[in-house]
């Protein structure tokens, strides 16, 4: 590919603060059409090829089928898994010319029983997975960061059937195994697997792959000292409350205009952990209130609540309808219409600081057993920093952001049950078959990689996923011994089966090396009057590991060589398979 025909420009001013959404619009990756929709350009389509290469070989080495499920799909089989009206309105859903109520694909479980259904019918046909490559939407309501939260996306779903829990569970380990070495091989072996919640997709056991960095809107559990990770989400919040030497009565004091937690500790000099906070919330069905008390210090997890509910919520707005006194609400002679629940991270404690249900007070000397008798303690609590690992017992957590790149979910029976896929077991007993589900958003592992692997000039692509492996850059392209040269080198490289980007306009060297940076190709050759003149090409890699003169004539078999070693030290990252 020459770049004087390559469609897209570079440019130097920065656009956006997440860096890979900044780099990939400066280098002409992507150009946005609408909210969370990108048209891609041809490097970025080239990443996606060979990331999608990769995958399949992976699926199928752990002998998936791939399969193709439809875009568009009738209501019907949404509303057979009862998905339909329990999905909200990221689902797009509209009614085709005839009125019949139609969907567009944000996942594909449905559409995976459906094709599955009356085609394995009997115990002898499992187990088996299939999987796809596909284009899906979700109306998002949070767009953001180019490629890392979209609407409209590319992704690997894959569904596996079994016919017992064992089985499903070693199939798992297998999946669990092949997402190891797809992230090591596009180049971000640091991805790790972490414990979820399986959430609308249902099941028991799920682990979410993430990559770590700053800009990731999933908070990660992690355990330095046993290994223990997870997401918040699905982690325990545990604390350690230490009994006071005194007990204090409880009494009311004046807080004035303090209301929110960290007004109300600092006016009364006490830690936030000494805070018996309170959080409102309403269920979505009928409005109700449900209120959580809480330390001060840990934040509701929304999920557990939903969970422990088996209702969805949202914060609630107007309070005064149930009694409450907004910014001094506490257990202490509470009369109020809601459901009351006492988080775990407040169990144990003493002499807390509570609000007294009346403006401008609150309560101090709070001893829940002592003032409000016997409560029930339920884990609502998001995980803290230097909280209790809930494996080995330390003072260990530490939490860290991260982008999700891939999940795994087991799913069990709740959609063949739903709709009613059967088979005969070895008895002839009809019996539902036991799920599996493995996905790979592939366009934000494009981001994820370039998020992680660049420097202050623009990406660095590993060799494996870059959209050229060498970049010719012939600066002074007029000059005839220079143009002579590099024609014939990108002319022998490409009979080599080498995937080139050549550089052959007349531009600055400054212009020249910045779309080279920004395209991030991993192996760059420099051919100039100057290299010319002293019988040598410059020869370097993009992460600077590796600089040297190659004499022309060999120059073909140097820069093989050179492929060869980056490609080597992704190789030695990449866990066997089982």
């Amino acid at each position: 590919m020459k770049i004087s025909q390559l469609l897209g420009e570079r440019f130097k001013e920065r656009a956006f603060e997440i860096e890979s959404q900044n780099l990939m619009t400066r280098g002409g990756y992507m150009k946005q059409v609408g909210n969370g929709i990108y048209s891609l350009f041809a490097p970025t389509k080239r990443i996606q090829h060979k990331i999608e290469r990769i995958i399949r070989e992976e699926m199928d080495n752990i002998d998936g089928q791939e399969v193709l499920f439809p875009v568009v799909m009738p209501a019907t089989l949404w509303q057979a898994s009862g998905r339909y009206t329990s999905i909200g309105s990221e689902m797009c859903r509209f009614r085709d010319r005839s009125g019949a109520d139609m969907v567009l694909g944000m996942t594909h479980e449905e559409a995976a029983v459906h094709m599955a259904m009356n085609v394995a019918g009997t115990y002898a046909k499992y187990p088996f997975m299939i999987y796809q490559i596909q284009t899906k939407f979700r109306d998002e309501p949070r767009a953001r960061g180019g490629l890392i939260r979209v609407r409209e996306f590319t992704m690997k779903d894959a569904y596996s059937f079994h016919t017992s829990q064992e089985d499903l569970e070693k199939y798992y380990e297998r999946a669990y195994r092949a997402y190891e070495r797809i992230f090591a091989r596009v180049g971000v072996p640091e991805v790790i697997a972490v414990k979820s919640d399986s959430g609308m997709m249902g099941g028991s056991v799920s682990h979410e792959y993430m990559l770590l960095t700053d800009i990731g809107e999933d908070t990660i559990i992690i355990c330095p000292e046993c290994g223990f990770k997870s997401n918040v989400e699905a982690a325990e919040c545990i604390v350690c409350n230490e009994k006071d030497d005194e007990i204090k009565p409880i009494e009311p004091v004046a807080t004035y205009e303090n209301k929110a937690i960290e007004e109300v500790a600092g006016f009364l000099g006490v830690e936030k952990n000494k805070m018996c906070k309170a959080v409102v919330y309403q269920r979505n069905e009928d409005d109700s209130y449900v209120l959580i008390f809480t330390r001060g210090d840990v934040e509701v997890n929304e999920v557990k609540l939903r969970n422990y509910l088996k209702a969805e919520v949202h914060p609630a707005t107007e309070i005064d309808a149930a009694g409450l006194c907004a910014g001094s609400i506490g257990p202490y002679e509470l009369k109020a219409d809601c459901t009351v629940i006492f988080d775990r991270s407040l169990c144990g404690g003493t002499n807390y600081v509570c609000g007294a249900n009346r403006d401008g007070f609150h309560m101090t000397g709070l001893n829940i057993e002592r003032d409000l008798g016997e409560v029930e303690y339920v884990d609502l609590g998001k995980a803290i920093e230097g909280g209790v690992c809930p494996v080995c017992g330390k003072h260990s957590i530490s939490v860290s952001n991260g982008i999700e790149v891939g999940n795994i979910f087991q799913l069990g029976t709740k959609y063949t049950e739903a709709m009613d896929m059967t088979y005969d077991d070895e008895n002839g007993k009809r019996q539902h078959p036991i799920m599996g589900c493995y996905g790979i958003g592939v366009g934000r592992l494009i981001a994820s990689v370039c998020q992680v692997r660049n420097d202050a000039y623009g990406p660095i692509w590993p060799i494996s996923i870059a959209p050229w492996q060498v970049h010719i850059c012939a600066l002074r392209s007029d000059d005839e011994n220079v143009r002579a040269a590099a024609d014939k080198l990108y002319r022998d490289l490409t009979s080599r089966g080498i995937e080139v980007m050549y550089d052959d306009r007349s531009v600055s060297a400054g212009f020249m090396f910045s779309d080279a940076d920004l395209l991030g190709v991993p192996v760059r050759v420099v051919i100039s009057p100057k290299t010319i003149g002293r019988g040598m090409f410059e020869l370097s890699t993009r992460d600077k590991s590796i600089k040297c003169d190659i004499n022309p004539d060999e120059a073909v078999e140097k820069v093989l060589e050179t492929i060869s070693v980056l490609q080597s030290r992704i190789d030695e990252q990449v866990p066997q398979a089982k």
